[in-house]
């Protein structure tokens, strides 16, 4: 079905990446130039909160903190009430974070986290997807500050989420299309397996919203010029990465968005052209309302589920 109403709500800033949403409805966001914003629930009111002098993308509420993924700066917290950032982290499991991107965090206060490529950082995200290097990593941050590595060679490693029982940690494979599963306890603890795959978008930011469903967004429909690219020789595909961003493929304007239940069932499903919005890539269901994060523009949006 299509999105049906959306509010697009503009913001004091440009590509507000990710949206949290705390107890009282507020919107967290970061914008490009490293402010962290709190959106009023009507949207009337718009409070900058600090400043990761990077730039933000995944937000994840953190006890009385925000967990930020800032993919200049690293994995980051921010008190909720705004004040001075705390670096957690800038390496993992022996590497340099080079594109820390977004996160989920367990009850007991663990740290999922996205590192997206080995090789290209923010500035230069559609090149990774046309060299498919499959440098991306899951990482795991404990209470007690250690960090381990839980997969590496994800293609274009994004979204995090886990289930309301946390059996298992879903990871947003952006330059396969899919959602991959890696499980953390139970019988089938230390397998990894497929959560929803051969998407008909790139799936970017993942989260698991008060309903129990893993939210996916979907950025763009595919785009069967990046296709073509991906299919060609490395030379050519380099050729390519050499072009202005302008001449290179591009994002549709179609966007989606996935409700899908810890089986992989689909369970909800939106795909439109929202005016005065691009580029989905941060969702967040609470109370029966859709926010969305975008990776374009000076805006976040919602809807109804």
């Amino acid at each position: 079905m299509d999105f049906g109403d959306v509010t697009v709500v503009p913001v004091n800033g440009h590509a507000p990446e990710d949206v949290v949403v705390d107890a009282e409805g507020r919107v967290y966001t970061g914008v490009d130039d490293g402010r962290i914003l709190r959106v009023a629930p009507d949207g009337r009111r718009i409070d900058v909160l600090g400043d990761t002098g990077g730039r933000p993308l995944g937000l994840e509420l953190y006890g009385d903190d925000l967990l930020i993924c800032d993919a200049r700066a690293g994995l980051l917290t921010m008190p909720l009430a705004g004040g001075a950032v705390r670096t957690l982290a800038t390496s993992a499991a022996g590497l340099d974070l080079v594109f820390c991107n977004n996160a989920a965090v367990a009850t007991d206060g663990t740290i999922y986290f996205t590192d997206s490529s080995r090789r290209f950082g923010i500035d230069r995200w559609r090149d990774d997807l046309i060299e498919q290097t499959a440098g991306g990593r899951l990482l795991r941050r404990a209470p007690d500050g250690s960090i381990d590595l839980i997969a590496d060679g994800l293609q274009f490693a994004n979204g995090v989420a886990l289930p309301p029982d946390e059996s298992f940690v879903a990871v947003a494979e952006t330059g396969e299309f899919r959602v991959t599963r890696f499980w953390l306890h139970g019988t089938r603890q230390g397998q990894r397996d497929t959560l929803v795959a051969d998407l008909p978008g790139f799936p970017d930011n993942i989260a698991t919203g008060s309903d129990g469903l893993i939210w996916v967004t979907q950025a763009s429909v595919r785009v069967p010029a990046l296709d073509a690219v991906r299919s060609l020789p490395a030379s050519l595909r380099a050729a390519v990465r050499s072009l202005p961003a302008a001449l290179q493929p591009a994002p549709k304007r179609k966007v989606g968005v996935l409700g899908i239940a810890a089986d992989g069932a689909v369970e909800h499903e939106r795909w439109g052209e929202i005016p005065g919005f691009h580029m989905l890539v941060g969702v967040r269901e609470h109370a029966g309302r859709l926010w969305f994060g975008s990776l374009e523009g000076n805006a976040i949006a919602h809807t109804e589920v």
